[in-house]
């Protein structure tokens, strides 16, 4: 039997804090922070469903140099483009904007902390794409 992923870890440098960082994920993911956790921890953790990986945010030492080596793909519930919106009110920043005129591509936004994670678009939003292909004569993807 192999590995399972339990935690996803985000590395937290000063001056941002783990708590707050796990917050802003929190609101982003719809999970709450961990009832153990408490700002001013060097560990915090989200509350993830059963079967799911948690997201764990770690107090370093050192501050981020280079661009993320993994990050996260998120399918929002909404359509994306109300997702990056909502996601930039809570404070994340547009890195790179990605999103094609048909409705393909994605959104890479960088969280206060600046780990990057795309935005792509939803279920709807490729049930419209394809839709309006099948209607041109295009090919769905």
């Amino acid at each position: 039997m192999g590995s399972t992923i339990r935690h996803i870890t985000f590395d937290c440098a000063p001056p941002h804090e783990p708590y707050e960082l796990a917050r802003f994920w929190g609101q982003v993911l719809d999970l709450p922070v961990h009832p153990d956790d408490s700002p001013g921890d060097d560990e915090v953790a989200l509350e993830a469903p059963a079967g799911q990986p948690t997201l764990l945010f770690l107090r370093v030492p050192e501050a981020k140099t280079l661009k993320n080596r993994v990050h996260l793909d998120l399918e929002p519930g909404r359509s994306r483009e109300e997702e990056v919106e909502r996601v930039l009110a809570l404070g994340g920043v547009l890195v790179d904007d990605r999103r094609k005129p048909n409705g393909r591509g994605w959104a890479v936004v960088a969280d206060p902390a600046g780990n990057e994670f795309c935005i792509e678009a939803s279920q709807a939003d490729r049930a419209a794409v394809s839709a309006r292909e099948r209607a041109a004569g295009g090919s769905p993807r």
